[in-house]
């Protein structure tokens, strides 16, 4: 995953630490903003594993430390719910001037409360996607425990969340009855996205009911069925960041995409692979696929293997030049199937090949064209097949070219 560390200023010039999360060899369809949840950080792994799979799809993530928080300036003491909505607010104008404005936000329990919230500031925002949120940021509140008296009385007190120990002020809970999600929601104006578990023990699913009531269409609900508050399983994560990725796809207009499409007659292809054993990230021509390897020998086996994208190669040529052809001469060709199998065999077998001894790759490639074709017409399309460019391709000579690519400055994963 390629990423940029960044840090920009909140509304009191303390900076914020953030982590702009990019998708592989192209420019992003649209921005997004990650709110995390309270008192966490933006390196918490649900916030992470939702990142990296809205950046597989497309989708750059700028995702935060709120101010007192992680790499963040500032005293959490400080901060309020009201203080997080502005921390948005300047995430926003950050990537406002120096890359787009974000068009999707996503905020995790107490962070998505403060993304409906901010969104009415956001004229460029577009959708808004919230994971196991309350209805009111005010639901906080019981996880103070007996502490929440010792703030009112005293102004501030200690308290002990997720094993750490924080100071709050008596300005938090007062600003929290401030917020009136009753009066905010219908005004949304945005997409929304509701993701809940029905076992989240923290923030019931009656939360989730209460902002899908409220809020007015375009709405959608999903159910993150078994999953934890915090997303606990990466599994969980993961799917959680695939359909808000398909499902924000929806509401960004596609003539606002920069085209990535290279010149004429080049095919510009990316791979990269991190420590997930061999799931290796392509993005191709401005699509994004992924390729693996078999359980077997070590893969994950989350893709096709390497092989079988060759060979996807020479079917996918192998019809398009077909249909290209039968639509050039108007025959009647309604539909072709493409099977292949590639494995190595003895050379000696090759009736054909100037390799007598080892081995050599064998692809057994089976065409059924269906449709009222005449006899010579079958038989001139499957002359036809055999000069498709990524055949001729694999029977010309190729001059690969390697070079290594001088280390960069931004830091990878």
């Amino acid at each position: 995953m390629n990423f940029k560390t960044l840090s920009f200023k909140n509304a009191h010039g303390e900076m914020l630490s953030g982590r702009l999360d990019l998708p592989l060899g192209a420019v992003p369809d649209a921005y997004a903003i990650f709110a995390h949840c309270f008192t966490c950080s933006k390196h918490t792994k649900a916030v992470a594993a939702v990142s990296h799979a809205l950046s597989r799809k497309g989708i750059a993530v700028l995702r935060f430390d709120f101010t007192g928080l992680g790499d963040s300036e500032g005293d959490f003491s400080d901060t309020t719910f009201s203080s997080n909505v502005a921390d948005l607010i300047s995430a926003a104008g950050y990537l406002n001037a120096h890359y787009a404005a974000p068009k999707i936000l996503i905020g995790h329990s107490f962070g998505g409360t403060a993304c409906l919230k901010a969104a009415g500031h956001l004229p460029g925002v577009k959708a808004v996607a919230t994971i196991g949120s309350p209805f009111d940021p005010a639901h906080v509140q019981h996880l103070l425990g007996d502490a929440r008296e010792a703030i009112e009385k005293s102004g501030e007190a200690s308290v002990t969340l997720a094993g750490r120990p924080f100071r709050i002020k008596r300005q938090f809970l007062e600003d929290l009855d401030t917020a009136e999600m009753i009066e905010v929601l219908p005004k949304l104006n945005r997409a929304l996205l509701v993701l809940h578990s029905p076992v989240d023990e923290v923030v019931g699913i009656n939360n989730a009911a209460q902002i899908y009531k409220t809020a007015r269409h375009p709405k959608s609900f999903i159910s993150l069925d078994t999953a934890d508050h915090m997303l606990g399983q990466p599994a969980d994560a993961e799917y959680a960041g695939s359909v808000i990725a398909e499902w924000a796809a929806r509401y960004i207009d596609a003539r606002e995409r920069t085209s990535n499409r290279p010149p004429a007659g080049e095919h510009h292809v990316v791979t990269r692979i991190g420590r997930s054993r061999y799931r290796t990230e392509i993005t191709a021509g401005g699509h994004r696929l992924v390729a693996d390897e078999p359980a077997d020998v070590g893969g994950t086996d989350t893709g096709p293997a390497p092989y079988d994208l060759l060979t996807a190669g020479l079917g996918a040529c192998t019809a398009i030049t077909l249909r290209m052809y039968a639509d050039r001469k108007a025959w009647p060709l309604e539909a072709v199937t493409v099977s292949l199998v590639h494995r190595k065999v003895d050379a000696a077998a090759c009736r054909d090949c100037e390799t007598r001894t080892g081995t050599i790759d064998r692809i057994e490639r089976i065409i059924d064209m269906t449709g009222p074709l005449e006899t010579d017409q079958r038989q001139r399309l499957m002359e036809i097949a055999g000069r498709c460019p990524v055949h001729r391709t694999l029977h010309g000579e190729i001059d690969v070219v390697t070079t290594e690519k001088s280390p960069a400055g931004d830091k990878d994963t």
